[in-house]
């Protein structure tokens, strides 16, 4: 709950406010001001890609769609592959079958660069198109979203913005409490050309979608690059995550799920099993792609090719749903299962990660969850713009306008405590405000403006 602006007047604020809540209010809004056009970019880009089942169609149209007569005479894989390398250099890394009537089949290709790129065709072997995987508009909308698109120290940002979200709920909430005042409080008083009604939609607004924004800033967490794979790591050296059947590599490369087809928090680290090369011819891919259909595989699944003779056909299948996430390896030359794990066999942290993720991005409960997760993203966009007009509102003329430091040492002593806490959980959380507070103490005439409640 952003508080950019919140600043009180007479028929807001409380009688006697104390230094307690003056300490909460000046934090709230330096927090808000610092993280205000974090929130947008998070909750702009995250209110795309709830949409991408509805929006890939449309903007990938030429690649995805096909039309009926292309599905009557329809090419094998293995002919399939071939009509796409000859137009696309590189190794063949996995294959997508048409996940539905009417579109298109999907062939991975790594080029020598190392990109992945996707090659679509007609079910009759009509090249479409092709596109690098990282320049797919949906995964360009994610990869903005966690600033990926930066680089890695960049994702780190998007950490500290999410903790920070949380302290901003809770102080907003601090700040939003009535203590005996009427106004603003689920109702929004006055007009647009006042500030108290930028004020009152403020407070009312993150009073109502306080629960929604901090799920969101919770459940995105284990994607971050250092918390959520530091985290996923204690998961499963406690037996709490990944299943048993399958191991942990600490490299990305071609041994982990993640190097080809990413898409399982639990199991994108997870290595590829090995088998002993043979004299015998691997089985076909129409016959793999049998097995899957056999096994019951979800429409949408993937077929990773093997890499070496060595390697095994790698069958995942990542749907919206959390519940449908499975792979199976099967033996490249006898197609015996390997392994076939499934979301029944993570565990029960590794299941609540996935759950959550699944319904931050809108996939596990279908339109009802994209509406709700929408009007979060909506929410933050609105405490964001009236933040900020509410500051702009009330600075002095060539100052910042934060609200003044509280007499005494309880703000000190308070946030301090505050650090330590959060840092034991959230560190780099914690390294921020040591940081702020460092800063704010030592340089006083950076943030102290003369302002009075």
């Amino acid at each position: 709950m952003s508080g950019a602006g919140m600043a009180e007047t007479p028929d807001t604020a409380p009688a006697d406010p104390g230094a307690l809540y003056r300490t909460i209010w000046r934090w709230h809004f330096y927090a808000g001001l610092l993280c205000l056009p974090f929130f947008i970019l998070l909750a702009t880009t995250g209110g795309l890609y709830l949409f991408r089942d509805q929006l890939e169609p449309v903007l990938e149209k030429k690649l995805l769609v096909v039309e009926a007569s292309a599905t009557a005479t329809a090419l094998t894989p293995e002919a399939l592959i071939a009509r796409v390398l000859a137009v696309q250099d590189g190794k063949a890394v996995r294959f997508t079958p048409a996940p539905a009537p009417h579109r298109s089949v999907e062939v991975g290709v790594r080029d020598a660069e190392g990109r992945i790129i996707s090659v679509f065709l007609a079910p009759d072997g009509r090249v479409l198109g092709k596109v690098a995987d990282e320049d797919r508009p949906m995964k360009l909308i994610s990869r903005i979203h966690s600033l990926d698109i930066l680089g890695k120290a960049p994702n780190l940002i998007i950490e500290v913005v999410a903790g920070w979200a949380i302290l901003l709920v809770l102080s907003g909430l601090f700040l939003w409490w009535p203590r005996g005042r009427k106004g603003g409080v689920v109702t929004v008083r006055a007009t647009p050309a006042r500030r108290v009604w930028w004020r009152d939609l403020h407070a009312v607004t993150g009073a109502f979608a306080c629960t929604i924004i901090v799920f969101l800033a919770v459940t995105g967490m284990p994607w971050s690059g250092f918390w959520g794979q530091n985290f996923r790591q204690i998961v499963n050296a406690s037996g709490l995550g990944m299943p048993a059947q399958v191991k942990a590599t600490a490299v990305a490369s071609d041994a982990a799920l993640a190097a080809v087809t990413p898409g399982s928090w639990t199991l994108d680290p997870s290595a590829v099993p090995s088998v002993a090369p043979s004299a015998a011819a691997p089985l076909p891919l129409t016959r793999v792609v049998a097995i899957a259909e056999q096994a019951g595989m979800s429409a949408g699944y993937v077929v990773r090719l093997p890499a070496s003779a060595g390697g095994v056909y790698t069958l995942q299948s990542y749907p919206n749903q959390a519940t449908g996430q499975r792979v199976i390896h099967l033996d490249q030359y006898s197609g015996r299962v390997l392994a076939d794990v499934g979301f029944k066999d993570y565990g029960p942290v590794s299941k609540a990660a996935e759950w959550g993720i699944a319904v931050h991005t809108g996939g596990q409960y279908g339109w009802i969850n994209q509406l709700v997760m929408l009007a979060g993203c909506l929410s933050i966009i609105a405490l964001s713009v009236s933040a900020a007009i509410m500051w702009w509102k009330r600075r002095p003329t060539g100052r910042l306008g934060a609200p003044p430091t509280p007499p005494g040492k309880q703000s000190i002593s308070a946030f301090a405590l505050l650090a330590v806490a959060i840092g034991l959980l959230f560190p780099l959380l914690g390294a921020s405000i040591l940081a702020a507070l460092l800063i704010d103490r030592l340089a006083p005439t950076a943030f102290k403006v003369k302002h009075a409640l």
